[in-house]
């Protein structure tokens, strides 16, 4: 169950004074990206820092890394055992989400981090993680539809959800390809902090950004991963300048081109769970913005050499199925329907039934063949790879479908 709000999260911290300063992210899509981004960077520059995204990938310990890698299993467990004792002794109640948030904070005090990147989980005004206190910047990435059911049913009130993270005498970073309607709630919002905002974009990079312009002419990159970099580095920039007043930001540019986040335009074998030499692509668009981004990507590097694409598709239960795959499945394309299993600490989150989600594709106009696979899901990628014969396979629909995808493989492996 989703209960927003921060007293729980502030009774279970209260004890803690956080030893790390914060940079803390908001935005329906491109967050966990702009946090690999930094991260990435902060390590490079020699800041010891820690990482807080979700969902996990394989394990619920997989969402927090210090210095780039992921948290050892074993402290994970101590820490957390330390935080749910102390909610039970206190009667706090604290959500799964708001103990899992306690961890990782408790954990970037046990590792003495310097600097703590933090995704927002959910919106941002109520979302566990504003707890934060001692923020060196905060990044709006792009905001879209999401989350209806408790961020607002309009792009301006849910903008302006995800603008509470914005804290006053705390300089600000806001990605300026949103939405016109969300650009006004943002800069309403700083206006009223009266904070200073970075309103940064590919297009305006050349005048603000000169090296990172021409680190993009040398980089080949999708539009929205330009977008996501360019909040990242103007975001560092901000950061530097408390911590390491001086430091060549630019210098560290080459290190953008090694970060790779997992289910975004992931190129992956499926070896040995299929008999198939090429690459799948798999991508966890689960949104209508999203979906976009992707069909784009797959029309322009997919299509152009090959017939229709083969999909393997999840989705879970509310989403809106018709906005998110309507935009990247076309006329001849073939479909697996497939389920994604229990997530392992958001009972909350259900999949879509297969046959569901079977019967709303078949009415894409000139469909070529879909098929519905209930429970495992290897039968589903099984069935997509002989109907793909070595043509574009593509899994996408949910970042939980596909923590089961590289779950798989790291079984198959074992």
């Amino acid at each position: 169950m989703i209960e927003l709000g921060l007293s729980r999260v502030s009774r279970l911290l209260q004890q803690t004074p956080l030893s790390w300063k914060a940079i803390h992210i908001a935005g329906t899509n491109g967050k966990g990206s702009i946090s690999a981004y930094l991260s990435n960077l902060l390590a490079a520059g020699g800041v010891r820092c820690g990482r807080f995204t979700s969902p996990h990938l394989i394990d619920r310990w997989d969402c927090i890394t210090i210095g780039e890698r992921v948290v050892q299993e074993s402290l994970f467990r101590q820490i957390e055992d330390q935080v749910k004792h102390r909610d039970q002794t206190l009667g706090i109640g604290a959500s799964e989400f708001e103990l899992l948030t306690a961890t990782a904070f408790e954990i970037f005090n046990h590792e003495r981090v310097e600097v703590g990147v933090v995704e927002v989980g959910m919106g941002g005004r109520l979302d566990a993680t504003n707890i934060l206190s001692n923020v060196l910047v905060s990044v709006i990435a792009k905001i879209g539809m999401d989350h209806q059911a408790f961020l607002g049913s309009t792009i301006e009130e849910i903008a302006r959800e995800k603008a509470g993270i914005l804290k006053p005498s705390v300089p600000c970073v806001v990605d300026n390809t949103n939405d016109a309607a969300v650009l006004n709630a943002l800069s309403n919002r700083v206006e009223e902090l009266s904070i200073n905002a970075t309103f940064t974009s590919p297009d305006e990079v050349t005048v603000q950004l000169p090296p990172l312009a021409k680190f993009f002419e040398e980089v080949d990159l999708e539009p929205h991963q330009q977008q996501n970099i360019c909040c990242a580095v103007s975001a560092l920039r901000v950061a530097l300048s408390e911590i390491r007043p001086g430091a060549d930001v630019f210098s560290l540019l080459p290190h953008l081109a090694q970060v790779v986040w997992p289910g975004r335009l992931e190129k992956l074998s499926l070896q040995p769970l299929i008999a198939r030499e090429e690459p799948a692509l798999l991508d966890g668009a689960h949104n209508p913005q999203s979906a976009a981004v992707l069909g784009k990507y797959v029309d322009r590097k997919l299509r152009p050499d090959s017939g229709p694409v083969t999909w393997v598709v999840a989705a879970s239960s509310g989403k809106d199925l018709a906005g998110v795959f309507r935009t990247i499945i076309r006329p001849g394309d073939n479909v697996a329907t497939a389920e994604f299993g229990p997530v392992d600490g958001m009972p909350w989150v259900q999949a879509t039934k297969a046959t569901d989600l079977a019967m709303s594709l078949r009415s894409i106009p000139q469909i070529g063949r879909v098929e519905s696979f209930e429970g495992e899901l290897l039968p589903a990628i099984t069935w997509a790879n002989e109907v793909a014969q070595g043509q574009p396979l593509v899994i996408a629909g949910s970042l939980y479908l596909i923590s089961d995808v590289h779950r798989l493989l790291r079984d198959a492996h074992k």
